[in-house]
């Protein structure tokens, strides 16, 4: 198949949701109708002995929640398709924000009975800067939830999108029958049993038809017409370009745990969604059908098999093709590498590949060389843009709980500072580790795998912080800097890379700072050149 070939049946995209509104169970179904997985395991269900296969890590059985990313590919009709499921959980944000540059579109997961969520509007908003195409899969239709015209203006009016369905309910919750499906203009009835792979399908080129009655019944069958009339009239028409501008969104409705609704969504989305973009880098636009190779690191995990340390490096692939055992430029440190076993994902299970695409993700075996946002190419200097690092918003010190163990503790700390987990800083003064995370889930997340994974167990203590500061003077040799150094050295640290940080008390303090030391510059990302 030629390469032009290959990059069109690509579709590289990332569900994302507030926690709990059902992106792991759609993924899982997703698969399912890919002929990827036999039988999809329900997050919550514990009769189930079956963990969702997106979720591999032993804290997110635990929880019920993902706390990585992770990256699924399977082949549907004659598509390649690559998921990224995110976490949901706003201590992750971050995790969900690096991957949002990885993707070409999105599907948008928004629960029935609690519509749109903080966590959603936050993503979306993402989505809608970078002008990633969107997708709305309204879920639980088999719960009582709101009214399908009111879910839709809640979402146009919170999210700020322009939406036009694409399937439409057949009554909620108790009443729930099925779905008519406007894309191809056709019912599927539901049959509540999710153990049948798929159901029913009537196709009804006239819903005026009086089988219609037969079928659903007298007062749904009117109801249905007065709201696909309701439809014709209020919502635009789809229109393809629009939704790759970002400026039209179409809506599904279904119920991933029931597997209904999930083939139409799925049908559609390999006929409409873009297939690899092209992606802005800091000197120009690249484009996927360039012959030359580029592609960027956007997610780093270690210890994807607690057997072997393992490190990951997640790349995207942006143009060209990846080949197996080639030497590749890497950027940032001027090198060149080659890679004998890279990966392609299935959950945990993994397989080398010798050839990838543009769209695909591989993942390559890292002794340390790869940090997040860091470029591959066959020898041109770029990086790409966009791939946040946020300036932690909670601070403890992290302290040794068993002395024999140090040793330990410092890889480990190491390797999970460098997946992007959370962020390290060493005092001046005294040498003390602080870590600053995003959220506060991550310590919790930080303790368990230290333990579980590298065998070291860690306290921590509060650390009155808030915020930390990039310090970047206008001269090092100036007074005005060795001032600075002098008064505050006992909120002076180092972050992994040897940059100076400036742990500051309170928003005062930096107010303060910049006033008296107008030569030394602060900044809230590490991100600055």
């Amino acid at each position: 198949m030629s390469f032009l070939k290959e990059i069109q049946r690509r579709r590289t995209f990332g569900i994302i949701s507030h926690p709990d509104a059902g992106k792991t169970t759609l993924t899982e179904k997703l698969l399912l109708f890919g002929g990827a997985i036999q039988e999809a395991g329900a997050v919550k269900n514990n009769k189930i002995k079956k963990g969702a296969t997106s979720d591999f890590m032993e804290i997110e059985r635990q929880r019920g929640i993902s706390v990585s990313t992770s990256v699924l590919a399977f082949n549907y009709q004659d598509k390649k398709i690559n998921i990224l499921d995110t976490p949901g959980h706003k201590d992750f944000a971050e995790d969900t924000f690096r991957t949002l540059t990885a993707v070409d579109s999105v599907i948008v997961v928004i629960d029935v009975a609690k519509g749109v969520e903080e966590q959603t509007e936050k993503l979306v908003a993402v989505c809608r800067m970078r002008k990633i195409p969107i997708i709305v899969f309204i879920n639980k239709m088999d719960r009582e939830g709101k009214d399908a015209f009111d879910l839709m203006d809640e979402v146009e009016q919170k999210l700020g999108l322009t939406v036009t369905p694409l399937s439409f309910p057949i009554g909620m919750g108790y009443d729930f029958q099925g779905i008519y499906n406007l894309w191809e203009q056709n019912i599927n009835l539901f049959s509540g049993d999710n153990r049948k792979n798929i159901e029913e399908t009537i196709a009804f080129s006239d819903v005026q038809s009086p089988e219609l009655e037969k079928i659903i019944g007298q007062k749904p069958a009117d109801t249905l017409r007065e709201e696909l009339e309701l439809i014709d009239e209020v919502y635009p028409k789809f229109d393809r370009q629009d939704y790759l501008d970002g400026k039209l969104q179409p809506v599904f409705f279904g119920s991933a745990l029931n597997n209904f609704g999930v083939r139409e969504l799925l049908d559609c989305f390999i006929a409409i969604a873009p297939s690899p973009r092209a992606k802005e880098s800091e000197t120009r636009l690249v484009d996927p059908k360039e012959e030359k190779m580029t592609g960027f690191v956007f997610k780093i995990h270690a210890n994807m098999d607690p057997k072997h340390r393992d490190r990951l490096a997640f790349i995207k692939i942006v143009s060209g093709t990846f080949e197996r055992n080639k030497p590749y430029y890497h950027v940032r440190q001027k090198k060149n590498l080659k890679f004998s076993s890279p990966n392609a994902f299935f959950a945990e299970k993994k397989e080398i590949v010798d050839i990838s695409y543009p769209g695909d993700i591989v993942g390559l075996h890292d002794t340390g060389n790869f940090k997040i946002g860091d470029t591959l190419t066959e020898g041109e200097i770029m990086s790409f843009k966009g791939i946040p690092s946020f300036s932690p918003e909670h601070f403890r010190y992290i302290n040794n709980a068993d002395p024999m163990k140090a040793k330990q503790l410092d890889k480990g700390v190491d390797q999970l500072m460098d997946e992007g987990v959370a962020q390290l800083f060493t005092l001046e003064m005294n040498n003390r580790k602080i870590i600053g995370t995003v959220g506060a889930l991550q310590y919790e997340v930080i303790q368990y795998r230290l333990e579980h994974e590298y065998g070291a167990k860690c306290t921590y203590e509060n650390f009155p912080v808030h915020k930390a500061c990039w310090v970047k003077p206008d001269d090092a040799k100036n007074n005005e800097f060795k001032e600075f150094r002098r008064i505050k050295q006992k909120f002076l640290a180092h972050d992994k890379y040897g940059q100076l940080v400036f742990l500051a008390d309170s928003d005062f303090t930096i107010q303060m700072t910049q006033n008296k030391y107008p030569s030394v510059k602060l900044f809230f990302t590490s991100e600055f050149e």
